[in-house]
């Protein structure tokens, strides 16, 4: 048995934010609390949003107490000004951090039982839905506007957390590319690395069949095209991006992950990286270390990325093209392939038992140790 879980609605392409408050009204709240970061306020990207509000008469408080990887403290935080704020649903405006903040507060607000935010780690046995969270990206690459997933980082015990619940689920996505043109080019880089390591990870993940390859390989193929213009500010490669992340969302969401977002998880946890970047980082690697396990699905990740003559290669030669195409395009964004002066000899072997802890770590296609895992972070640097 298979289960698929989507948004209730989604908008997507250029100007679709205006749909916001007409969901907002049209779904009978009164109240917004709105989630965001301080630089999407500084640079006006949150403005867009809000102006609309302002102009259809709806309450707002503005919640922006969210780091690049959002922590327990933050999402208490969180919580707590939401009671004070009298809101009935959230408006989440930004990349991963503000979607993963505003799916923490939502859900602990209907289940505050959970209100340590650590028990909500791994498959939540929550009973409730959360808040309805209206999301609004601003990066194309985490698809978290689509996922049932979030991550938050215990500053205390310095790691990562996944945490899996369907009743996190945004109710409404809006995905608009014009939210997505002040990204510069080293986060529009990263995310969409990201979203093709979703893709990828998806596609060849011990849960994929097909329903899930269909958006997989769809994505890939997307992103492919897209990503190079897209760090070029091109509103062709913005909107294709836009749909891209979105895309492999609907697919990851429902049939996991693997070993690079483990890895990736801890490299945020211990070192602060962003974590497209260190997704990115690793994406070769790993998929040079899951080929043996894949079967043919590295010619249709090739095929996807734009390489030429595939249905004639052998099995050797589609799995190194695929590999290649993806070195390639992580090249040509400014992506450096190297873990040198980042990771510390001395906490690999941390890394590596954090990383076999993640919860994305069993879907990967090829069963894993802490030593393996060790080799592939040195190989890196």
């Amino acid at each position: 048995m298979y289960k698929f879980v989507l948004n209730e609605t989604s908008y997507h392409g250029t100007g679709s934010i205006s749909a916001v408050p007409e969901e907002i009204k049209a779904r009978g709240f009164k109240k917004v609390f709105t989630v965001t970061d301080p630089d999407l306020i500084k640079f006006g990207v949150s403005k867009k949003v809000t102006d609309l509000l302002d102009k259809e008469n709806i309450a707002y408080d503005v919640y922006s107490d969210v780091k690049a990887n959002p922590t327990i403290e933050n999402v208490q935080h969180g919580v707590e000004e939401f009671k004070k704020s009298g809101a009935d649903c959230i408006v989440a405006i930004g990349g991963g951090s503000a979607m993963d903040t505003s799916k923490a507060i939502g859900i602990i607000i209907n289940n505050p039982e959970f209100a340590d935010v650590r028990s909500l780690e791994g498959v939540s046995p929550t009973t409730k839905p959360c808040v309805p969270i209206i999301a609004v990206p601003t990066t194309a690459g985490t698809a978290a506007e689509v996922t049932i997933n979030y991550v938050i980082t215990d500053v205390e015990k310095k790691r990562k957390f996944v945490c899996v619940d369907t009743h996190d689920i945004p109710v409404v996505a809006v995905v608009d590319p014009e939210m997505m043109n002040s990204m510069p080019a080293s986060l529009t880089a990263a995310t969409g690395m990201d979203a093709l390591t979703h893709a990828i990870e998806g596609y060849i993940t011990k849960g994929a069949w097909e329903m899930s390859d269909m958006f997989h390989i769809k994505a890939i193929e997307i992103i492919a095209k897209n990503l190079r213009g897209a760090v070029k500010n091109e509103p062709a490669g913005r909107e294709g991006m836009a749909l891209g992340q979105y895309v492999a969302g609907m697919g990851f969401s429902n049939v996991g992950l693997g070993v690079d977002h483990s890895m990736a998880h801890t490299l945020s946890a211990y070192y602060d990286m962003p974590h497209g970047k260190a997704c990115a980082t690793l994406l070769p690697t790993v998929m040079e270390y899951n080929a043996p396990c894949t079967g043919e699905k590295y010619r249709d990740i090739a095929k996807a990325m734009g390489v030429k003559g595939t249905e004639n290669m052998s099995q050797e030669e589609y799995r190194k093209a695929a590999v290649d195409a993806v070195k390639q395009l992580a090249e040509d964004v400014g992506i450096t392939l190297s873990l040198k002066g980042v990771v510390k000899e001395e906490d690999v072997h941390a890394l590596a038992v954090d990383a076999f802890a993640d919860a994305c770590r069993p879907g990967n296609p090829r069963d894993t140790s802490v030593e393996e895992i060790e080799a592939l972070y040195r190989s890196l640097m």
